[in-house]
């Protein structure tokens, strides 16, 4: 369906067919890390890019222009020995909007839990049917959810395949000593954030990103007001999934992702709109009240 709509909503031509899915920067920083040889996170940083951009995630073929931009930091925090460390990755990914140059933000998302292993020059290859390291488990199952996201955006509920996989990798990862992929370890973890987005009750949550780029922004440049209309009565969905379950991992990803964009369209709507946006917005999203009360003065 994605591609479909791709095609129906581009016209692209000579392009190379069957790329990979992925159009992911990769950096790898380590203010913390003291040494005076930091070559092996300039190769790391290079084999975590290959792994993105080279693997085939998924059976759709795409266009090079059609990739997912996406990007990952990650922040090497301690060298625990010669080949393991701990560290930070933050991972983010964007789809355009139909008419314009402009690319909306679909994920922004903190992992505090990136222990890992790597040796210079080591060649990274992700295994959908076996046994994974922890770092290419982690970068695997961050890759379906990138997909996923994308995919939800385009039809609904679209990226259920991305979201399986991404909890097969818990899975699978349940019984290993790493950080992160287990239930009773944090409330905010991959664990959470898999299951969130697996159980049928939030699923109003990912149906807004359908809606939202779909029925919203895609056709914002055509109908903007109706566009404005069509993400507030969506948003206004999400009340049930709050008062059911309060501070919701998924609930906070969509804002950590969205919660300016919102305050950017909603403040150039009509003063209706700006009023019944503004109080809902601040009843699910209390935490950024200050940002959804400049919907008022036009974002100011």
């Amino acid at each position: 369906m994605r591609k479909l709509i791709l095609i129906l909503l581009s016209s692209f031509s000579f392009f190379q067919i069957n790329a990979q899915e992925l159009n992911c920067t990769v950096t790898v920083l380590s203010p913390r890390i003291q040494s005076s040889d930091k070559k092996i996170f300039t190769t790391l940083q290079t084999s975590i890019y290959d792994l993105m951009n080279n693997t085939k995630w998924g059976t759709d073929k795409f266009t090079s222009e059609e990739r997912i931009e996406c990007s990952i930091q990650i922040e090497v925090t301690e060298r625990i020995s010669t080949d393991e460390f701990k560290g930070t990755i933050q991972v983010s990914a964007r789809r355009p909007v139909f008419g314009t140059s402009y690319n909306s933000p679909l994920l922004n998302f903190k992992d505090d839990n990136f222990n890992f292993r790597y040796v210079e020059f080591q060649n990274l290859d992700y295994s959908e049917s076996g046994t994974n390291p922890n770092m290419i488990s982690i970068l695997a199952y961050y890759a379906n959810i990138i997909i996923g996201f994308d995919y939800d955006s385009f039809s609904k509920l679209g990226g259920g395949p991305f979201f399986a996989k991404a909890q097969s990798i818990v899975a699978n990862s349940a019984n290993s000593n790493e950080k992160g992929w287990k239930a009773f370890e944090d409330s905010r973890n991959r664990y959470w954030l898999s299951e969130n987005i697996n159980n049928p009750i939030y699923r109003p949550i990912r149906l807004l990103y359908f809606n939202f780029h779909r029925n919203g922004l895609d056709l914002m440049t055509k109908k903007k007001d109706e566009s404005v209309r069509t993400i507030a009565t969506n948003l206004e969905g999400l009340r049930k999934v709050n008062s059911d379950k309060p501070g919701s991992l998924l609930m906070k990803t969509l804002f950590d992702a969205k919660a300016d964009e919102f305050v950017n369209i909603f403040s150039q709507a009509p003063a209706d709109i700006k009023s019944q946006a503004a109080q809902t917005l601040s009843d699910i999203d209390p935490s950024n009240t200050t940002k959804y009360l400049k919907i008022q003065s036009g974002g100011n």
